[in-house]
């Protein structure tokens, strides 16, 4: 029995926050537009107008200016955007059998098998067309027989567009290219094959497999596997379903908030620790209070995705604040993130957000080496000095 054909299609928001600013303010359409940080900060996203002045993402914003000094710098809708990644998920959820969420405006969709009951181009074109009916946002799409060569293909679809790379015809769409088009060819991976006379694709695919390993180790090996068109095909499902939670149990009830807020920092800090570990950014938060009659009460809200301590601290106690009836002991406290998605840079491009998360991983770092109790939030020193 013929192995069924896969069909892979790969969906990406196009300037994702460029798109949701220009919703939220039509006055921006057709303008070079920066969304980032001021000063220091960096380029999170850049509309096409913007690009053709060779502005580019996680530019520092100083620089982008110098190249279009007209460029309008915003980050107005910033708490929208979460939303609208989730309004998107929502849609695809709701019409696909599987699919991944790769980051917050980025999605792999298995279609495999549907072919049967509908055209599986149709269907991808019907969906891109329905996401940008419903949002407003504009989305390109690839579908191929690989993840890889639909991401490829979407980014030769840019902007809102979409392209399929019929079975059989992967080396037709992939040997022209140049090495630089494979996603994960950095400069230095692209400069050192130039150095071996490998400039496209094709140059790959006709290079014995044995030098490749030479000349990139194990990278070499796959490369030269997606030069022949062979990629992998899964999809990961549980991208959402996953949670990390941490909870404590005291010896003895409590009706101190501020013992109670001190415990929610250290059980954030450690659920946010192992947040980090996993590379993850978490959409919804949950935090659980369990009384001393073991009347248990929960309270969930969803948040913009991200890792940051402090951002994750104000909304649990925020949480518990609405959730706690003060005066009642207490017997345990939990604090649980879900809706997780990987970690995306983009997602730390505001501002100074970059600096907060490598002072985040820093701090990490001393932790895995030394302890978790290691390094511990001074608000917590406070408290155990007062007691």
């Amino acid at each position: 029995m013929a192995e069924q054909p896969k069909y892979i299609a790969h969906f990406d928001l196009d300037s994702f926050f460029v798109s949701v600013e220009i919703i939220n303010n039509p006055a921006l359409k057709g303008k070079p537009v920066l969304v980032g940080g001021y000063e220091r900060g960096v380029v999170a996203a850049c509309s096409y107008e913007a690009r053709k002045f060779g502005i580019h993402s996680a530019m520092p914003m100083k620089k982008a200016m110098q190249l279009c000094p007209q460029a309008i710098i915003t980050s107005s809708s910033r708490g929208e955007y979460s939303k609208y990644s989730r309004w998107v998920t929502d849609i695809i959820a709701s019409r696909v059998p599987l699919f991944e969420k790769a980051s917050i405006d980025e999605f792999y969709i298995d279609l495999s098998g549907m072919d049967k009951f509908f055209g599986v181009t149709q269907y991808a074109k019907d969906l891109r067309t329905l996401i940008t009916k419903e949002t407003g946002l504009p989305i390109s799409c690839g579908l191929a027989s690989a993840r890889f060569i639909a991401k490829m293909a979407t980014n030769e679809a840019k902007p809102n567009g979409f392209l399929q790379i019929p079975h059989g015809r992967e080396k037709e769409f992939l040997w022209p290219m140049g090495i630089e088009k494979i996603n994960g060819v950095g400069k230095q991976t692209e400069q050192s094959l130039k150095n071996f006379g490998i400039y496209t694709i094709e140059d790959i695919a006709r290079t014995p497999i044995e030098l490749m390993e030479k000349y990139a180790g194990k990278w070499g090996h796959d490369l030269w596997h997606k030069a022949h068109g062979v990629g992998s095909t899964e999809i990961a499902t549980d991208w959402e379903q996953k949670s990390i939670s941490h909870e404590n149990t005291f010896n003895s009830n409590s009706t101190d908030t501020g013992f109670l807020h001190k415990e929610l920092v250290r059980l954030t800090e450690k659920t946010a620790f192992s947040l980090r570990e996993d590379e993850k950014l978490a959409g919804c938060i949950t935090v659980k209070v369990r009384y001393d009659d073991f009347e248990t009460v929960s309270r969930q809200e969803t948040i913009d995705y991200t890792a940051l301590d402090d951002v994750l601290n104000a909304k649990v106690k925020d949480l518990f604040t609405k959730l706690y009836q003060k005066g009642r002991p207490v017997r345990l406290l939990g604090v649980r993130f879900s809706q997780f998605i990987p970690f995306t840079m983009q997602m730390s491009l505001f501002e100074n957000k970059m600096e907060k998360l490598n002072l985040y991983k820093a701090v990490d770092e001393i932790k895995e080496r030394f302890g978790i109790k290691s390094v511990t939030k001074a608000v917590t020193v406070k408290k155990e000095k007062e007691e």
